[in-house]
């Protein structure tokens, strides 16, 4: 349909049809029936309670007539230049602009690279983003829902009526757009649509929202995201290095709810998390001073249920409202950037949750997900997968990690379950999936969409680092795109964590028989870059703590722990260690609760801090514990097959000339005095940790600071030292180059 001013009748009212349309909210073309007509001497406007309404300017005025059947549709005569003077009962009045009188936003670049699924800045077309159009501030709504008949932008602005504010259709690229003048920041809004068919959907939060009310609320919040005066170009200029193979990388994850909370009257529960600010504060300064690297914060993308700890987004591009504004999340992350600190977050591209009020039949089809549920619902978390071979959708996910990297300077992602993406048989039985072209199950418009996201990360934005959580042997996770790998920078180590956890939680007595669950790890380590997790996964559902998983009694469990987390930091790989397991907190991690920051007064879990902080700072200051990290040449067996006594002893290397390091473990509850141990090189070696010093609530049972060698073969190597191994402990010698 046209709209015509010789077709709007005597004094432009709308025929009855275009009229019928407009109140009922179907009406798919508003631009052809509201606003100026197509000569510009009427005007049609649809204002739901209005009384009289004048098209004014700063010189003229014409009253527009009311339609005789439908009190809210108006027309009549326009002015230049004109805006709408409304008068409401009671005499109320308010000026406004008219929306359909502005012209549309989105360019033909836009639309080429929306509808090629190439627009890898997608957040700057989409979403609602404050600006001025045609000299007037306002916002600009624009949302992809290709299948839609009509779709409307609905808040308290215009009371959740969708025939207020029907949108834009764009041709062929399914987006709909409107600018509606007078918004400001903070408005809370929602999509109205209807199908194909014109039946009604439930509303939408916008799938590029900047902000989103406070859960159990649902509507997205127009919110700024380039407002934050970033000054961390120092930090961004020496990221690369800082995430670099050969660098010292240790990560403490964080789960921003539950790591430290304060009182709070007006909480439902009396207390509440801290707020960004007070993060950047706290956290970052804690973190800091225990010698991490890194900050890992579990999901900040929006989510409604608090016990999904955020792995069931809905707003992927909205830093979560329960901690603040996205300018105060800009404000963590510089903060952490001035204390030297990168933060990582993790992200969830791999599944969403079927809320209503989300992506799950967008536009009344399968339009984020699959239809077949063999392809598009995963049973294991009872959500939705992304269809990752629609362009649109792959367009989506790898501009929303492009813009966590850009717009939040976040130094990188870390990018969960992504086993459950390469494969499309991932915790199906047989019949309960489909095949790829080839017969078999990867899946590979995932493995496409992974490798662009890496590539596009690293080009557009060197230095960040993007990290797999996979948990299969899948080959070349870390290896180079061009190459066929994925092209993360790191993928997790979880046959490591699984094998030394089992190790590590059993009785001494029968680690003699599972020594293998030590050494496999070995025999792969190189073959890719990994991390090393103790995640918030492996102390929750049961499992218990790091310091309940350990066996014996007290002194038993905090010498059990002390020892893995020595094994942990010596061993080749980047470290990661989720909150509280840094001072041996004895409860499972409860997303509801503060840490159990008390037991940091008991000297035994003071102790285990102090630790990881002193090891933190070793892993830091010598390159052989971290220089070779993914490089063989880096590490050595020195004993390997002390079964009985379960004593393990290799060589950490760096470049030449950097300081050796030996690693001695005693895993048995036994001291072992005397105790021959093979040296690379000769000379005086400083006993740099000994997890059973007094300093970590120890018995202080060890050699004396440091050791010499002696030209005694042992081993492979031609000298040697006898040492003092103290029970249940980890001991590191540093060879003294002065």
């Amino acid at each position: 349909m046209v709209k015509r001013s010789e077709e709007t009748g005597p004094g432009y009212l709308p025929d009855a049809a275009l009229v019928r349309e407009i109140v009922s909210g179907v009406l798919s073309d508003p631009f052809a029936a509201l606003g100026p007509t197509e000569d510009g001497s009427g005007v049609v406007v649809h204002i739901p309670g209005a009384e009289r309404v004048w098209a004014v300017n700063g010189t003229d005025s014409s009253e527009l007539s009311q339609h005789p059947e439908v009190a809210s549709v108006f027309a009549g005569p326009s002015v230049p230049y004109y805006r709408l003077r409304v008068q409401f009962p009671a005499g109320h009045m308010e000026e406004r602009h008219d929306p359909y009188r502005f012209s549309p936003v989105l360019g033909e670049v836009d639309e080429y690279l929306i509808g090629a699924g190439k627009h890898h800045r997608l957040w700057e077309a989409l979403g609602a983003h404050l600006i001025t159009h045609e000299e007037v501030p306002g916002v600009h709504f624009a949302v992809w829902a290709p299948a839609a008949r009509r779709v409307s932008v609905v808040g308290e602005f215009n009371s959740w009526d969708a025939t207020v504010h029907p949108m834009r259709a764009r041709g062929a690229t399914g987006v709909w757009e409107l600018f509606l003048p007078g918004l400001e920041e903070g408005t809370a809004y929602k999509y109205d649509l209807l199908d194909s068919h014109g039946r009604e959907l439930p509303q939408k939060a916008d799938p590029v929202g900047f902000g989103a009310e406070h859960p159990p609320a649902t509507a997205s919040v127009v919110r700024r995201i380039d407002s934050h005066a970033w000054h961390d170009d120092a930090w961004i200029r020496r990221r690369a290095a800082r995430n670099a193979v050969d660098a010292p990388i240790s990560v403490y994850e964080v789960h921003l709810g539950s790591w430290r909370r304060v009182a709070d009257a007006e909480a439902e529960t009396g207390e509440r998390a801290l707020s960004y600010l007070e993060l950047a504060r706290e956290l970052v300064d804690y973190a800091a001073d225990m010698g991490f690297t890194h900050i890992e914060v579990l999901p900040v993308s929006e989510f409604p249920f608090d016990g999904s700890w955020g792995y069931q987004p809905i707003g992927l591009y909205a830093p979560t409202v329960r901690y603040g504004t996205p300018q105060e999340f800009s404000a963590f992350v510089e903060a952490a950037h001035r204390a030297g600190l990168g933060v990582l977050l993790d992200w969830v591209p791999g599944h969403f949750p079927t809320d209503a009020h989300g992506l799950g039949l967008f536009d009344g089809t399968a339009l984020y997900e699959h239809l077949d549920p063999r392809r598009g619902f995963q049973p294991d978390w009872n959500t939705l997968i992304f269809n990752y071979g629609r362009p649109e959708v792959k367009n989506y996910l790898v501009a929303n990690a492009q813009y966590w990297l850009d717009t939040y300077h976040v130094d990188g992602l870390r990018v969960d379950a992504v086993a459950s993406m390469l494969y499309r048989d991932y915790s199906r039985e047989p019949g309960e999936w489909i095949p790829n072209k080839d017969g078999g199950r990867e899946n590979y418009e995932a493995i496409d969409f992974l490798r662009e996201t890496n590539v596009l990360a690293a080009r557009d934005h060197p230095g960040t680092v993007l990290v797999a959580e996979e948990s299969t042997t899948f080959p070349g996770v870390t290896a180079p795109a061009e190459e066929g790998g994925l092209g993360f920078g790191y993928k997790w180590n979880l046959g490591w964590m699984n094998d030394s956890l089992r190790y590590f939680g059993m009785d001494p007595v029968y680690r003699k028989h599972h020594a293998d669950e030590l050494t496999f790890g070995l025999t792969y380590i190189f073959t890719e870059r990994f991390m090393l997790p103790i995640s918030h996964d492996e102390v929750v559902h049961g499992k218990g703590s790091m310091y309940a998983r350990m066996p014996g009694n007290h002194a038993d469990k905090l010498g059990n722990l002390k020892a893995f987390y020595g094994y942990m930091w010596a061993y080749p790989g980047k470290k990661l260690l989720f909150m509280g397991q840094e001072f041996g907190q004895p409860a499972e991690w409860d997303f509801a609760s503060q840490l159990d920051w008390g037991v940091v007064e008991d000297p035994g879990h003071a102790g285990v801090k102090a630790l990881v902080r002193d090891l933190n700072l070793l892993y830091r200051d010598l390159p052989a514990l971290h220089l070779r990290d993914s490089d063989p040449r880096g590490f050595q067996w020195l004993i390997v097959d002390a079964v009985d006594e379960q004593v393990y002893a290799w060589l950490r290397r760096g470049a030449p000339g950097d300081a050796h390091v030996v690693v001695v473990l005693n895993l048995t509850p036994v001291e072992r005095t005397g105790y021959r141990v093979p040296f690379p090189v000769p000379g005086r070696w400083i006993e740099a940790i000994n997890t059973d010093s007094a300093h970590y609530g120890g018995a202080d049972r060890g050699n004396a600071g440091a050791i010499e060698t002696e030209p005694v073969a042992a081993g492979t190597e031609a000298q040697s030292a006898v040492l003092n191994l103290p029970p249940l402990s980890a001991t590191y010698f540093v060879e003294d180059q002065s």
